[in-house]
């Protein structure tokens, strides 16, 4: 019995000291707490660890967040729309990371100083063509006919002379073009397929200097000559033309991965392009006389589909195939040879436009409406763009450079005429407090000073002073200056701390500033690098690559 009291008193002391430990180590955690920084994460409990919480933005909407202990995880899809952030899940060496970037554009570093003979700034990275403004490319200019301001579409000479400057650079940056000779009426001849009632001859053209493949086809639907053949890869198809009234070249599309054929028929019509189902068309005009076309297959396929709001498609060069090529009507054709690029037919297509388009004031008026701004009437059809001079005056000095011809140097002189004329007079020059010259992307009033037409406008003075011979003493020479000296002087006003404005409505109309959002910043970055190599003074370098920083998060300091 005295044994069995001796044992319970032992649990009993035991159990009471385990109760004073525990309450000792109870009291010592809570002081613990108690000295910690004022946190309600620092009182999670195991239960809670990860789980859901409601996360407030700046009391006027809630986000679904997650915490994990002292850690709270916004959605990255939130960020991305809040801070205007990007990033992306990428695979490195079968790792799995994700890749975060303040900015969706490319900043690219000269390699050398500016050339007006050379690559235009980094044009050879532009594919014009490609773009949803633009409707298709003409079948009788060969350059770009645009729906930016106006759906039915037109020529838009910015948009023409980035075109030209585009294939001018690639052309000298990409390795020369493959080139497949399918028939040239000398060494290579193919065997066409001529129906009962159709006729095909070769005889030599004096215009053409070179022989040549007559044909003729009745009106019925089955005469036709037919030349099949199975060429991948290269889809820009060139060849000398000339179709009688109601005649047309087709092409035959066929994709290699399922049953589906496109037509592409180049008729003898001025109608721009018509669509319907797998026939597209585009007119030619009806001149009787040789021309030579350069179509890009693919491109005149895509535009057909987006007239039909068809799915877009990424990469068909790698699914289709050209079967065939069908002449109906009457005419005749010599030298088809399909190529991987033709970028100097597309230049000088170009460069053609604009030396014929140019009007008497050296100008390339723009035939639609533009809306610019709140608070500033819109630009009616006629309006001018110093861009649009500026750009023409760098696509006509290299026309000149690799033709020799004068007639371009001369149109790029005539294109100064107006960036001396006031905006409201139908010219494009403003003034900044009634002082540094601004030659206006858009010249509404009161002005915007849009920055990165402006330096592209500089940038055509630049080539045209090169041209005339850098020792000359010209008026290109003088606007190049002057507008040297408003850029520097104007240049910090476009600095918002983390970015640059696109233009200075908020001075000039009092309203909003309107920010550049990256693809615009990253040209402004661009344009600064390239100046920086023409001009030694220290705020161009030094803005450029402040503004790049920008683009990689970095900020101006706050006070």
């Amino acid at each position: 019995m005295m044994m069995l009291v001796r044992l319970n008193m032992r649990m009993a002391l035991a159990a009471l000291c385990g109760g004073v430990l525990l309450v000792t180590l109870y009291w010592s955690r809570c002081g613990d707490l108690a000295h910690r920084p004022s946190s309600v994460l620092s009182y999670a409990s195991p239960d809670r660890a990860t789980n859901e919480i409601e996360c407030s933005i700046n009391g006027e909407y809630s986000v679904a967040c997650r915490r994990d202990l002292d850690q709270i995880y916004v959605p990255f899809s939130f960020l991305h729309k809040y801070f205007e952030i990007y990033g992306k899940l990428t695979f490195v060496d079968g790792t799995e990371k994700f890749e975060w970037s303040h900015s969706y554009s490319k900043v690219y570093h000269p390699k050398k100083k500016y050339d007006p003979r050379g690559t235009f700034t980094t044009f050879e990275n532009y594919n014009v063509e490609v773009r949803d403004r633009v409707k298709c490319i003409s079948g009788i200019e060969g350059v770009p006919v645009s729906t930016q301001w106006e759906p039915r579409g037109y020529f838009y000479p910015t948009q023409i002379a980035q075109f030209g400057l585009a294939h001018y650079s690639k052309n000298i940056t990409e390795p020369p073009p493959r080139v497949k000779i399918i028939d040239d009426g000398d060494k290579f001849l193919e065997k066409w397929i001529v129906s009962q009632d159709a006729v095909l001859t070769r005889e030599f053209d004096s215009e053409l200097k070179s022989n040549v493949l007559r044909f003729s086809t009745s009106d019925q639907a089955s005469s036709q000559v037919w030349l099949k053949v199975n060429i991948s890869q290269d889809f820009v198809l060139s060849m000398d033309l000339q179709l009688r009234p109601n005649s047309s070249m087709t092409v035959i599309l066929q994709n290699k991965d399922k049953k589906e054929t496109v037509y592409l028929h180049y008729v003898t019509s001025t109608q721009l392009i018509y669509a319907q189902e797998d026939h597209t068309y585009y007119g030619i005009g009806v001149d009787k006389k040789w021309r030579r076309i350069t179509r890009d297959l693919i491109i005149d396929m895509q535009k057909g589909w987006a007239l039909q709001d068809r799915p877009k498609r990424k990469s068909p060069r790698n699914k289709f195939k050209i079967s065939g090529i069908i002449l109906s009507g009457s005419g005749g054709v010599s030298d088809i040879r399909v190529s991987s690029s033709s970028h100097t037919a597309h230049f000088h297509a170009a460069a053609r436009w604009l030396r014929a388009a140019q009007r008497a004031r050296g100008g390339w008026p723009v035939p639609a409406r533009r809306r610019v701004a709140p608070g500033v009437p819109d630009l009616r059809p006629g309006w001018h763009s110093a861009m649009s001079q500026g750009h023409g005056i760098s696509v006509l000095c290299r026309a000149y450079y690799r033709s020799g011809d004068a007639g371009y140097l001369r149109a790029a002189q005539r294109a100064l005429l107006l960036l001396d004329v006031p905006s409201g007079a139908g010219g494009v020059k403003a003034l900044w407090m009634d002082k540094y010259v601004w030659y206006e992307e858009y010249p509404t009033q009161p002005p915007l000073f849009v920055l990165n037409g402006f330096i592209y406008t500089l940038l055509g003075l630049y080539d045209l002073h090169v041209m005339e011979g850098e020792n000359s003493v010209s008026l290109a020479k003088k606007m190049f200056d002057d507008g040297m000296l408003s850029l520097k002087t104007l240049l910090p006003l476009f600095d918002t701390g983390s970015g640059s404005f696109y233009d200075l409505r908020h001075f000039t109309l009092g309203v909003s500033p309107n920010i550049a959002r990256w693809d615009y910043h990253a040209t402004h970055v661009n344009q600064l690098y390239l100046l920086a190599g023409l001009d030694p003074d220290p705020i161009l370098i030094n803005t450029a690559k402040r503004w790049e920083g920008y683009m990689q998060g970095k900020r101006a300091a706050h006070n």
